[in-house]
């Protein structure tokens, strides 16, 4: 994997079927965790209002926009239906140390 892996926060600031927002030059990412502790990254706002998608319920592998309720799956981006017909974009994640990072 290529790019410049950037710390988000340590692990345990992420609960179980959660996610956070993550700010980073200019652009805002969506990082999550799985019930089986994994870890997973997106684009932060929602393709289809630009809304943050951390504000969002997050529940069996989707992560719902609060606006339009718009669903992706958090593991591959993948648009769930309308409105949103976009997906996101997903970046890699590693935890080293208790640390979160995503490549960007």
């Amino acid at each position: 994997m290529s790019g410049n892996w950037i710390k988000v926060c340590g692990k345990e600031e992420i609960d179980e079927e959660d996610v956070i927002r993550f700010d980073h030059d200019g652009r805002t990412f969506a990082v999550y965790r799985s019930p089986d502790d994994e870890f997973f990254a997106t684009d932060g706002l929602c393709t289809h209002e630009h809304i943050h998608l951390a504000d969002g319920l997050v529940m069996d592998e989707i992560i719902e926009c609060p606006k339009h309720n718009g669903r992706f799956n958090y593991k591959t981006g993948e648009a769930k239906g309308a409105p949103v017909c976009v997906n996101l974009k997903t970046y890699p994640v590693k935890v080293e140390g208790g640390a979160v990072f995503i490549s960007v």
